[in-house]
Order: structure tokens, then sequence, then C-alpha cells
């Protein structure tokens, strides 16, 4: 386990408004280095707004973000992606008239190395990417099982091997930070089972450091090194999974009084 002080991600008093509401009151967050760290808490708790605020989406009135050591604050949202942020959405995200394979190099596309002129004239340099793109994919197909699926388009995939090639383009631009926002929104136990080992399996086999918001508890108990909790934009709680289902605050914030 990496050191409490060894953070991938910290946010430190960050303060979100949309007119007169407050979505984050001054929340400090933190992402240690290789773990899966969970965001939960009650609908309307702020824990999409704060992933937007990570990720550039929107503007803090207050605080700072800083990735692995880095101030991120005033970056536009593709510098943060170029730094290293890289996330997922609740409803998905995917090409459908194209290929698997096709799909999971658009995640690529921030890696390549050639100009607009060397598309154009299909030059030495132009092909050497796109074979060093396709093989990269081709990679993070296998990693989530997906490679005999390279040639079927997105659309005929069943819902849960979509989720999977999310994943897996997300995982094509070689993110420090992956951000997954309800991943298991959709999927049966199945299929639940399946992305819970293809998490774990970012974090140990490729050192992805994973920051997860997701309302199955069963999925964020037994995956998470940390758990945050948001109740109407401020945190209430962080420990570890054991000691989030033991605290009286949680429990009220989930189920009320």
């Amino acid at each position: 386990m990496p050191t409490p002080d060894a953070a991938m991600l910290e946010l430190a008093e960050v303060r979100v408004r949309f007119g007169g509401v407050e979505a984050l009151a001054g929340a400090d967050f933190t992402i240690a280095k290789n773990s899966v760290t969970a965001l939960i808490g009650p609908n309307g708790a702020g824990k999409t707004t704060l992933l937007n605020a990570i990720t550039g989406m929107v503007s803090l009135e207050d605080g700072h973000i800083r990735l692995d050591g880095q101030n991120i604050t005033s970056l536009t949202p593709h510098k943060r992606a170029a730094a290293g942020v890289v996330r997922t959405f609740q409803n998905l995200e995917i090409f459908s008239n194209m290929t698997a394979l096709e799909n999971v190099m658009t995640g690529r596309h921030k890696l390549t190395r050639y100009s607009v002129l060397d598309s154009l004239l299909k030059t030495p340099r132009y092909f050497r990417n796109e074979r060093a793109c396709r093989d990269a994919a081709m990679e993070k197909l296998a990693f989530v099982g997906l490679s005999e699926k390279k040639n079927t388009p997105a659309a005929d995939l069943p819902y849960g091997s979509q989720r999977l090639l999310e994943m897996a383009r997300a995982l094509a631009s070689e993110p420090k930070l992956l951000l997954l926002d309800e991943p298991a929104a959709g999927l049966n136990n199945k299929e639940t089972r399946a992305l819970s080992q293809t998490i774990l399996k970012m974090r140990d086999d490729l050192g992805v450091t994973i920051g997860l918001v997701e309302h199955d508890m069963d999925l964020v108990m037994e995956i998470s090194d940390h758990i945050t909790v948001l109740n109407f934009g401020a945190v209430i709680a962080t420990g570890t999974p054991g000691q989030i289902q033991r605290n009286s605050e949680v429990i009220t914030a989930y189920l009320g009084d």
C-alpha cells in the first residue's frame, strides 16, 4: 500500500458554486498513488461536480488541485488530460459506428507524433505512428478481454463489453489518474464482478491510480483502498472500507436519522 503522503491527487478547500447553490463547500480530497479510492455519498452530494472540478470542466470559486505534486488548478481540460488525468462518464460514451479497435485507437490520439502533412502524404512517420497506435490499442483490448472483438462494431457489443471498451480506450491514453464515474451502472452481477477484477488489474498490473464514484456499495467495499464520503458538498468522512461502514455520520447521511 502507498504511504499516506504519496498523493497522486490533492484537492484542498475546493469550492464550486452554481448561482446561489454551493455544490462543493470547501472539500478536501486525496487519492494516494497506486490506490483505488472511492468517492461516495447520497444523490446530489456533489460527487460528479468534484470529478468535473478535477478535470477542469467546472471552475473553482476557491481552493486548489495538485496532480502528482503539480498545481493544475489553472490548467484547461485538455492540458489536464495531457498531464495524465483521464475520466469516463456516467452515460456510456463510445463511437457506435466504429469497431472496438478503432474506438480504443482514438484514446491514443494525444500520444501520436505526426503532423497533418504526414497524414496527407502518408509518410513513413505516419505509418510508424499508426502501427504503434494500433499495437497499443490491441494491448488494451487484450487487457480487458476484448481482443477477439477487435473488428466488431461497438454498437454490436453487449452493454457490459461496451463498458470495458470504454475503459480500454481510457487506458490507451496512458493515464496517471483514471476517474471512473459510476462504471457499474446498468451492469448485472456477472458483469460487475468482471469490472471489479479489471479495476484491480489496472491498479496492480498497470500501476494506474483509480478514483471511483459508484453507488454499488458491494463493489466499493470490495475493491477500495480508501473511501471519502461527501454530503451536501462537504467531506464528512474518510477512511478504510471498514471504518466507513462503522461511521455513524455516514450511516445517517445514507439512511437518515
